[in-house]
């Protein structure tokens, strides 16, 4: 009877603790993570009706943007005006350009705004993975402005507002399309300063012939143009008194020849 007992309250309460236990595991067991929000549209919530709406009408763009936000994925998209400016030349591009250019405007990595500030420098874009072609772009900051330039455009794309901004996805709208150098023209290097003209060399004054002067020969009276009257009463004295000798036995002469002959 005692072994009948047993069985019986084993029946009873056995099914119970099994599911008492089964309700404690189904309570320790994580809540699954929630599914990753439709990008697209995160972006039409954030301003970006245009540019999601040309996404949603590529296949490879729409499915590429949808599996990237799993691992981590940062977005960019233009605003509805900047994207209407744009629509005749993307209207030109074949389907796989369409899809390249929308690919090129995300990165696969998260980066919150913070973040995006302080890794500047070269990012690959989902339009990167499987092309032959490199389609980066350069994120660059100036002062407190994130700006991403292309070598195709002469302007740097300035981020306007965050659109969404939860790990593992970031969406930033910006004030223009960006362009792919792989698509379109690079853009044109300014043209370098014009050298300045030389500075034309100031005439030179004719040069100054000296001519040699040759002083005449001195004459009787050159020595006598500067000297006092004194001076040259003096020097007629000096120059005569040589000749007053001479002269005056000249005349001397005759007289003593006329003596001469009285005598004979």
């Amino acid at each position: 009877m005692r072994r009948l007992h047993l069985a019986a309250v084993l029946l009873v309460f056995l099914p119970l603790a099994v599911s008492a236990a089964g309700t404690k595991e189904a309570a320790k067991a994580p809540a699954a993570p929630p599914a990753p929000p439709n990008i697209t549209a995160a972006m039409v919530k954030g301003g970006c009706k245009a540019f999601a709406a040309l996404v949603a009408a590529s296949p490879d763009a729409r499915t590429t943007f949808q599996s990237a936000g799993d691992g981590g994925v940062t977005a960019f998209c233009p605003s509805d005006d900047a994207v209407r400016s744009f629509m005749p030349r993307y209207k030109n591009l074949t389907a796989d350009a369409k899809a390249s250019l929308l690919l090129f405007h995300a990165v696969p990595v998260y980066y919150s705004q913070r973040s995006l500030k302080s890794n500047n420098g070269v990012m690959n874009t989902l339009a990167t993975d499987g092309s032959a072609n490199n389609f980066n772009f350069t994120v660059q900051n100036e002062g407190e402005q994130v700006t991403i330039k292309t070598d195709a455009s002469d302007h740097a794309a300035r981020l306007k507002s965050t659109v969404y901004d939860k790990d593992p996805i970031a969406i930033y709208a910006l004030d223009t399309v960006l362009e792919p150098v792989e698509l379109f023209e690079p853009a044109e290097s300014p043209a370098p300063a014009p050298a300045p003209a030389p500075v034309a060399d100031a005439p030179k004054a004719p040069k100054k012939t000296r001519h040699r002067h040759v002083a005449d020969a001195p004459g009787p009276a050159a020595a006598d143009d500067d000297t006092s009257p004194a001076d040259q009463k003096k020097n007629s004295k000096k120059s005569a008194s040589p000749a007053a000798p001479t002269l005056r036995w000249l005349a001397a002469l005759p007289v003593a020849v006329a003596v001469a002959a009285a005598l004979a």
